[in-house]
Parts: C-alpha cells; structure tokens; sequence
C-alpha cells in the first residue's frame, strides 16, 4: 500500500472514531428504550446470503416480522458484519466465496443442518451465476427464489441481455458485443452518436470510466480499446451512450409474474432511494420477465432521453439495493414465498432511504449543503432501526474497521467504502 492509500485509511480510521461516541449514544437510548416482542414463528426457516449488505438486512427484518426464522450467510472476509448482531437474525454462518469448488456443496450442508425451508440469496456480482448453479444441488431440499444458470447467465451477460429484449420488441440502445479491440474499428458508430465500452464481467472500479468514443474519432476509440482487457475470454459490450435520466428498479419475480417492484431515479453510484412512478419502465419489466417466466430477483437500469422514450441498459439478476424503500411494508416476505395476487411497490407513508455516513460525507466535500439536510430530514437511514440498532453501530464500527484493518495489513488499496454494500471498493473485488 502506498502513503496516500495508507493516508486515506488512517483518515477514515480516525472519522468513525470521532463518530464512535453519538453512534453508540444513539444506539443506548434505543436499546434502552426500544421494545421489541419477536413475532410467533411460523415454522418456515429461510437462508439469506450476502450478509455484508444491506439489502440481506431489509429482508432479514422483513422475514423475521412475519414471523419466520432467518439464517444469515456470509464468507469469512465479512464475517464481521454488523447484520449478524440483528434481533432478525436467528444463525449466522461463515461459508466459502462464490467463486470456490465448495460454494454450491457448503450452501447444501447449511440447508440441511439448519433445515431450510427456502433459500433468498442476495447476491454479490461475483455470486449470481454460482446461486444459480448451486440450485442443481439445492431444489431438492428447499425452494430458490433465483433464476437457473442459463437464465442467469443471460441477464447477468449485457450483450446477451440486450439481444433477448430486441429480440422482444423491447428498447435498448445500439450495442455490439467486443472480443477483440480491432472489432471498434470496423464498428458502424453511427453519426453524431457517442458510445462507451463496458466491461462484461463486474468490474467494481472501472465500471466509472465513461470514456465516449465516436464515428468522428477513429484513432482515439482503437487506442482506447487496446488500452482495455478486451478478448475472447474477457468480452466487453460498446453500447450506445445515451444522455438523460438514470432509473433502476428492483424486481420480485415468481413464475414470470412480479411480484415486488421499486423503481428510483438514479446514478452511476446510487446510494438514494425514492419511489418514482414511471409506468413506461414497469410495462417494459413486465413483458420482459412475463415472456422469460422466470423466478427470482431482477434489476434493471434504464435511460430515459430527451424525447421520452426509455432503453434498458442492463439487467442485474440479484436483489436491489431498492429494496430497502419497503423497510416499513408488511407484505414484503409473503410476496418473496406465495404468489400474490396483487404487486407490491413502496408504501405511501415510507420515507426515501439513505446511508448517513454517505451523505455526511457529501456534506463535508460537496456544495448544496441545503439539499442535503433535506434528504436527511426527510428521509430514514437504511441501516437504523429503533427495534434493531446494534447492526448501525457495528457496521460503521465493527464491520467497517476490520476491512480496513485488514487492507492495512495486506497492503492492499481501495477507492471509496460502501456502506451501502458493506464493503471496501477495490480492484479486483467483489
């Protein structure tokens, strides 16, 4: 690690030890005077992975309010995890990455030993496709609310993605898949229209580099590609870049029928999360995953240009971090286990989701101080929880730290902490 990164890491260090005091000033009162009588149990045992992130947190919360018993999974690196310590979490247990032989088999003997009745990954980007081969394994035993590998492999897949929606009559924006960096030569850009290259696979730091190359720029787009990882082994998409307004949207599905549904504005890092109504887009998801009859969790990113009209730009197959907008809807895990006959969205009365470490970040370095305030003031952060404040305290105190600490003794980098995800940003990471 060089002496910036080791700057930036003891900077942070010291910034959660300052707020150390009010956090655990916050989370006394609400212990103390925080009343919580857990639900009756239902009888049905659910496994939630991805126990670093929020979103596993939001429906761990939602399972254990109705009533149900929630095992929380997570690999060894984040086995510090704040959530562990949630009064929604029942067990917790260290299992492989994804990416190990043992993943799909350690999940089976976690099933079993725990007698899981439905397993609801969360998945990382690097765990969709092993979620979705694991399930060879899993069906047998308990019900997965995940697409299977091909399905999976698709959406997870943007090219693939984008030749499916076309193939459906659905809008996404010009595209053509890249193996090798001599193909954005012979490219058809069309005129005046800018494109970016994207890298397939998760790339957690690259995926911010909005370079634009163009019809009028021939030089400076093949010098670009052969600047990149491009091959037949690591593909890319080049795909049209279309300015206007960012959405995303999360989606619940069971048997092609959605069942949960959020849709956000939101941006290239999206920690804010409102419910807007844009019925173009929810149409769009539901003839796409109506005509796939899949199961599982689907996400979305859309644009919407200037005249109005919407493109997809991509599909993540795992939950959205949207999910948290449901933080206060009873309905939420009924919908995840039984068709229902109604699709739930965001209710009226719940307050846009922030993470406040974030946003008192943009309060110490960016302009619109005002603004900010105001998301405060109106919103809720997604962590804290009156009935369940230990998983605020130790992922900002706990959770947080360790992976600093051990960044610091690798002498590994990073660019930016995520409190939303519950992780470090660096190259080559999850």
């Amino acid at each position: 690690m060089d002496l910036r990164a080791t700057v930036r890491t003891a900077g942070a260090f010291a910034g959660l030890l300052l707020t150390l005091p009010v956090d655990a000033a916050i989370v006394g009162v609400a212990l103390v005077r925080g009343r919580h009588d857990p639900p009756a149990p239902s009888g049905r045992t659910i496994l939630v992975t991805g126990g670093k992130m929020t979103k596993a947190l939001s429906l761990a919360r939602a399972f254990h309010l109705a009533g149900h018993r929630v095992v929380m999974a997570e690999s060894a690196k984040y086995r510090y995890t704040g959530h562990r310590f949630s009064r929604a979490v029942d067990s917790f247990h260290c299992i492989p990455e994804p990416t190990e032989p043992g993943y799909a088999r350690a999940l089976l003997e976690l099933v079993e030993y725990e007698n899981v009745d439905v397993f609801v990954p969360v998945a990382s980007p690097a765990a969709s496709i092993h979620d979705a081969a694991a399930r060879t394994l899993l069906d047998e035993y308990c019900e997965v609310v995940h697409g299977d590998s091909a399905v999976v492999t698709m959406l997870d897949d943007k090219a693939a993605f984008s030749e499916t929606a076309a193939g459906l009559g659905l809008s996404v924006p010009h595209w053509a898949r890249i193996t090798d960096p001599e193909q954005v030569a012979s490219f058809d850009f069309r005129p005046g229209r800018d494109y970016i290259l994207k890298r397939i696979a998760y790339n957690p730091v690259g995926r911010m580099d909005l370079t634009t190359l163009c019809a009028e720029t021939p030089e400076k787009n093949v010098a670009f590609a052969r600047s990149l990882s491009i091959s037949e082994r690591d593909p890319w998409i080049l795909q049209e870049f279309i300015a206007g307004q960012e959405y995303c949207t999360h989606g619940t599905v069971r048997k092609g029928v959605l069942q949960v549904y959020g849709c956000c504005e939101s941006s290239a890092f999206q920690v804010n999360y409102a419910m807007v109504d844009k019925p173009e887009i929810l149409a769009w998801v539901e003839k796409f995953v109506g005509a796939l009859g899949v199961t599982g969790q689907l996400s979305f990113d859309f644009i919407e240009a200037a005249d109005g009209q919407i493109y997809a730009i991509e599909c993540n197959p795992r939950t959205h971090s949207a999910i948290t907008m449901f933080y206060n809807h009873p309905g939420l895990a009924g919908a995840y286990l039984e068709t229902t006959s109604e699709m739930l969205i965001p209710r009226d009365d719940a307050k846009p989701t922030y993470w406040i470490y974030h946003e008192l970040w943009r309060l110490m370095t960016r302009a619109g101080r005002r603004g900010r305030l105001r998301v405060i003031r109106r919103g809720t952060d997604a962590v804290y929880a009156r009935w369940d404040p230990l998983p605020y305290l130790l992922v900002h105190h706990l959770q947080i730290p360790s992976l600093l600490a051990a960044n610091l003794k690798s002498g590994r980098s990073w660019s930016r902490i995520d409190f939303n995800i519950g992780k470090l940003v660096e190259t080559g990471g999850d």
